[in-house]
């Protein structure tokens, strides 16, 4: 403690040093009453009257409430209706807790609330503060979510089919590494036999994994360590490998038809492909109610699981892992009321454009596709 000059009184410091046990309650009183003596002697004094700042102590998504956050206020005042913004999240205070869980209109300096009405949730340690407008919040935080990410980016850039060419050229790889899953093992064992056959001497496919079912973690883990292409034939993503490829740069691509497949190889192999066309996943709600209109058909009653769900999005339906259907969000609702988007932890009705067959335990996922040149930046 001495190197961070805390040196304690009894040795002529200025610390205050005082046993206690949170326990038994030995030494809290005391503690109170010089923590109270300390904050006179130093005349620490906080403005009530005036939009209120603080820090984010802990955070988390809460079923039915969605994104809530401890906050400390630190001056100012707190109030239930207030826009804010903390970190790369922002929000309108919806409604605000004590410690004890009763609702409270206001919260001043050194009162600690739960809060509700973030957007996501923020970071333990986030600055928190009031503002006047809510665009100006939108705009900061989404300012600062995308320098974040861009800081953070893949780990690591692995292959892909669009580039894979240019790293032939440069006498970089010779070989393109893949993992393959499949609906069935039918169709694995017919890629098994169709891919290898692919190329010449001076560039071959070689598969490095083959499996039925949905692409899973482990199937990203090893494309990664591998530098590998995930290949999907009739099987999607589960979401969380979804996430775990954005992370570390690993290329996903699935198909409906083995032609396709093959043909985008040979076009690889050949430098000939496009400017990659890359699909983005913005978010995933899971059907946990369906419920009939007779003049809208089947409404999804979900809950979004993470990203944002936005009207007139692309969507599709995913069931067991596999995709039944893709097309547009038709309709959002929450509560009674049509809105434009939804976020993460929060329920929703959702009507799918021209689809009704929907089940409960579904998987709503939405999507953009975002053209990338290509680089081996």
């Amino acid at each position: 403690l001495t190197e961070f000059d805390l040196l304690d009184e009894a040795w002529g410091g200025k610390t205050i040093i005082r046993n206690i046990s949170a326990q038994t309650g030995d030494g809290i009183d005391e503690l109170m009453e010089l923590l109270v003596l300390e904050t006179e002697l130093l005349e620490l004094k906080a403005n009530p009257d005036k939009q209120a700042r603080g820090a984010v102590i802990e955070a988390e998504v809460t079923r039915g409430q969605g994104p809530v956050a401890w906050v400390l206020v630190q001056s100012g005042t707190l109030r239930v209706g207030d826009i804010f913004l903390a970190g790369d999240t922002h929000g309108r205070v919806r409604a605000m807790t004590d410690p004890a869980g009763r609702p409270v209109k206001e919260a001043g300096p050194a009162r600690p609330v739960v809060v509700m009405g973030f957007n996501a949730a923020p970071s333990a340690g986030d600055q928190f503060m009031v503002v006047k407008d809510e665009r100006i919040a939108r705009a900061i935080a989404d300012k600062r979510m995308h320098r974040r990410r861009m800081k953070e980016g893949p780990a690591v850039k692995h292959v892909t089919l669009e580039d894979f060419h240019l790293s032939l050229v440069a006498g970089e790889q010779t070989e393109l590494r893949v993992v393959v899953k499949a609906d069935m093992q039918g169709s694995v064992d017919v890629l098994k036999s169709t891919l290898p056959e692919i190329g010449n001497e001076n560039a071959k496919i070689k598969i490095v994994h083959s499996g039925v079912g949905a692409i899973n973690e482990s199937d990203v883990l090893l494309a990664s360590a591998s530098d590998a292409v995930i290949l999907g034939f009739h099987v999607e993503p589960t979401p969380k490998a979804s996430h775990l490829a954005a992370s570390e740069g690993v290329s996903i691509k699935s198909y409906k038809i083995i032609y396709e497949l093959t043909e985008e190889l040979h076009k690889s192999l050949e430098g000939l492909l496009e400017p990659e066309k890359r699909e983005v996943i913005t978010g995933h709600a899971e059907i946990r109610k369906v419920y009939k209109s007779s003049a809208l058909g089947s409404i999804a009653g979900s809950m979004v699981t993470d990203g944002e769900l936005v009207r007139d999005s692309n969507a599709r339906l995913l069931r067991k892992n596999k995709s039944i259907w893709e097309g547009k969000i038709g309709s959002l609702r929450r509560e009674k009321d049509q809105v434009s988007s939804v976020q993460t932890g929060f329920e929703c009705g959702i009507k799918l454009s021209g689809f009704d067959e929907i089940q409960e335990g579904d998987i709503i996922e939405t999507f953009k596709t975002e053209v990338v040149a290509k680089s081996l930046n």
